[in-house]
């Protein structure tokens, strides 16, 4: 390319274009998405997410390593780093599928090609939303919340559908999983109170292997109680709609 004066602008590197291309989507997100080519490929928009993920994956692991948010061993750590590249590239083509059937159950006549773009520039926040993930819930929620103010974007800009029919569509789907979130997170919590009062104490190095093993095995046996009394419940429910 070639600047006003003749001269040949001077090549950027992929990182610079990845780095430049994150704060768009990031500071100027209405800006990114109208202009943003609808084809092109898929190798870009794949590495972008790939080299973001990653970089979210690094400061997942750190973080666990310093006992903030989700704490993890150095095995788990590394395994994260390295598992990273496989979830973000399955992830992303299930996440692009995704949201390719719901723009077009919206009403959008872009092809998959664009779908999977819009969602994989998005990932342009998650190394912000790992830092944020530090924070019980409020962390998700504000990710969560970022995710559904970039796709209504998109969903306007790009396959130019009424801003109020993307809120509502996206804000649905935004609340459903805000709540199965929480549930999951209250679950967790339940599970690790269990988990401590099968013990006796709270779980720690100083646990023997004789210990963690009656834990685990008093904590399954709760969980498959737990799962036998819905299993109970669901056929009684059964039957008695099989009755009427």
């Amino acid at each position: 390319m070639e600047n006003a004066t003749g001269m040949e602008s001077p090549r950027k590197s992929p990182v610079e274009e990845i780095i430049e291309t994150a704060k768009k989507v990031i500071l100027a997100p209405v800006e990114f998405y109208r202009g943003m080519p609808k084809i092109g490929g898929l190798v870009d928009p794949l590495i972008f997410a790939l080299v973001l993920g990653v970089v979210s994956g690094v400061i997942q692991a750190v973080l666990g390593l310093l006992h903030l948010g989700v704490r993890v061993s150095v095995m788990e750590a590394l395994s994260m780093i390295i598992l990273a590249p496989i979830w973000i590239v399955v992830g992303s083509f299930i996440g692009g599928a995704i949201l390719f059937v719901i723009w077009k159950l919206m009403g959008s006549n872009e092809s998959f090609e664009t779908a999977y773009r819009c969602g994989a520039y998005a990932s342009a926040t998650s190394p912000i939303m790992a830092v944020l993930g530090v924070i019980p819930l409020v962390g998700s929620l504000a990710g969560l919340v970022w995710i559904l103010f970039l796709l209504v974007t998109a969903s306007v800009e790009v396959h130019k559908l009424p801003a109020k029919k993307a809120w509502l569509v996206f804000g649905i789907i935004a609340a459903v999983l805000a709540a199965g979130s929480y549930a999951t997170a209250k679950k967790a919590q339940r599970d690790y109170a269990g988990f401590e009062k099968a013990w006796g104490g709270k779980p720690g190095k100083d646990m023997t292997a004789e210990e963690a093993g009656k834990a685990a095995a008093a904590m399954m046996k709760a969980m498959q109680a737990e799962a036998m009394k819905e299993l109970e419940k669901a056929k009684a429910e059964a039957e008695k709609e099989s009755g009427d």
